[in-house]
């Protein structure tokens, strides 16, 4: 007796089988990507490794993070990164510091590869950046299409930053966004203290873009102070113009407005500010042009003037305009100079220290009368400070020409005069 063949499957049978083991394939695909994520989420170096190597490919940097990493899984991923370095390859300054970042992701981002960029919160722990090693790094990139604004819903967080120029730093850097969205406002805050020398300007203010993309606007209002040892200026601020990153780091159109105050130990002296023209940054701070307008100072004249302005390894003034009055609280002078025809044209130029301990140059003129002079800013605000007890004339160097100069009962054609400060 022969075996009987085995049968063939019924038609029926077939797909029913082939569906069995593609479920089966399935499952263990699953089991194994789990497996692979546990593994995976179970060594947080590996994550921040591979997030680290994408990131300097991208950006042109060689990033690290030297410290331990932490990668959670969950709704929304989180990923820290501690003692990260971000530095150019032949730079010896890095472009960023960091003790710690902290990344959160929503899945909804990693499953759409970047194309979808939504970033929950983002937090930087005594993030350190330097202007020379940035400028330096944008120089370097190539231009690139413009690519979505990523969207982030719950906060941009940096504490204890650190921002270091040439001859400055900003130090207790506290930034805090709450949102960002494509073509949305963007709003935040900003506090810390800039440091140049002996000069400390403690600043608290609240920013906003009219949009992340560019052109945008940009506004600041709040409260900036300049500190010296034996004087300080606080201001209320309000500030706007259109920032400019194509070369460089540069402000279109600015225009700052304030509310300040010379306050000394023994003098409050009130006063408004505005500064006006195009601010850039290369190896230092150039505003060029520069407007300068002061109003309602008793003892601080009105004035008006444009020229340049330059703070590299020292401070450079180079401005023209005019004085429309002899300030109030000055002693008058004889005639015909305590009635000039119109504004007083001047011209200044310092270059010197940033506290204006330096010798600045002075140009008036009033009719056919010319002074030409030097001062020392400290100087002149100590004779402020004591004008009321002290000598009537500013500490001032230099020479007064005048076709007539009459004093009660004496009138003196053709004067010259050249007078000290008596230092």
């Amino acid at each position: 007796m022969t075996d009987a063949a085995p049968a063939e499957p019924t038609p029926s049978a077939a797909p029913a089988r082939s569906r069995r083991r593609a479920w089966w394939i399935a499952l263990l695909v699953v089991i194994v990507l789990l497996a692979g994520l546990a593994r995976w989420a179970s060594r947080p170096q590996q994550v921040a490794s591979l997030v680290l190597s994408q990131a300097s490919r991208a950006l042109g940097l060689r990033i690290t993070a030297k410290g331990v990493s932490e990668y959670t899984l969950g709704d929304t991923p989180r990923l820290v990164l501690r003692d990260v370095t971000a530095q150019r390859d032949g730079d010896a300054t890095p472009v960023l510091r960091a003790d710690r970042i902290a990344l959160s992701v929503p899945m909804s981002t990693i499953r759409s590869r970047g194309a979808d960029v939504v970033v929950h919160r983002i937090e930087l722990d005594h993030p350190q950046l330097d202007i020379g090693a940035l400028q330096r790094w944008l120089a370097t990139r190539p231009p690139t299409p413009q690519r979505p604004t990523p969207t982030l819903t719950d906060g941009f967080v940096a504490t204890k930053g650190v921002v270091t120029g040439d001859g400055w730093i900003i130090d207790r850097l506290e930034v805090y966004v709450p949102k960002l969205a494509p073509h949305r406002i963007v709003r935040g805050t900003l506090r810390g203290r800039m440091v140049a020398g002996s000069t400390r300007v403690p600043f608290d203010v609240a920013a906003t873009l009219s949009q992340p993309e560019m052109p945008t606007g940009l506004g600041v209002a709040g409260k900036v102070t300049v500190q010296r040892p034996d004087w300080s200026l606080p201001m209320d601020l309000v500030l706007r113009g259109v920032p400019d990153l194509s070369h460089g780091i540069a402000v279109d159109r600015l225009a700052m407005g304030a509310r300040a105050r010379y306050v000394s130990p023994t003098t409050t002296l009130p006063f408004r500010l505005g500064i006006g023209g195009r601010a850039t940054y290369a190896q230092g701070v150039h505003l060029a042009p520069f407007g300068l307008a002061l109003r309602q100072g008793d003892a601080i004249p009105d004035l008006t003037a444009s020229g340049r302005l330059d703070w590299t390894n020292a401070l450079s003034l180079d401005m023209a305009g005019t004085i429309a009055k002899w300030p109030s609280a000055w002693p008058e002078l004889p005639a015909p100079l305590h009635r000039p025809r119109g504004p007083l044209p001047m011209r200044l130029a310092y270059t010197g220290p940033i506290d204006f301990s330096g010798e600045a140059a002075l140009h008036l003129a009033s009719g056919s009368t010319t002074f030409d002079g030097r001062f020392r800013t400290p100087r002149v605000l100590a004779w402020l400070d004591a004008s009321s007890k002290g000598t009537p004339l500013p500490p001032l160097v230099g020479r007064v020409s005048t076709p007539r100069l009459e004093f009660p009962g004496v009138t003196m054609d053709g004067v010259e005069v050249e007078f000290s400060d008596g230092e």
